[in-house]
């Protein structure tokens, strides 16, 4: 755990880091860039402080892409014993 990989600053989010692959899923934690958030396709919460800053946490299983910000396709391609394959590009 602990892989981090760096998305384009127009998804709205800072590096991407896995916390935990357990039970299926994979569970991410990422700072905000932007002044809102929104995912689709797979859980998510956070919340954005008054500052503008703040973090969001998701847990994603394979299956289909969620989408984040209405910007960036996040897809759990695999997952084997401790490591996963994600498939990060643009929403679309």
């Amino acid at each position: 755990m602990g892989d981090v990989v760096t998305v384009p600053e127009k998804y709205g989010l800072g590096p991407i880091e896995v916390t935990a692959i357990t039970g299926g899923e994979v569970d991410m934690v990422a700072p905000l860039t932007g002044s809102g958030y929104s995912v689709s396709g797979c859980s998510g919460g956070g919340g954005v402080s008054s500052n503008g800053s703040g973090g969001v946490g998701l847990s994603c299983g394979e299956g289909p892409a969620a989408t984040i910000n209405d910007a960036m396709s996040l897809k759990v391609v695999e997952i084997r014993d401790a490591a996963a394959v994600l498939r990060i590009e643009p929403a679309g």
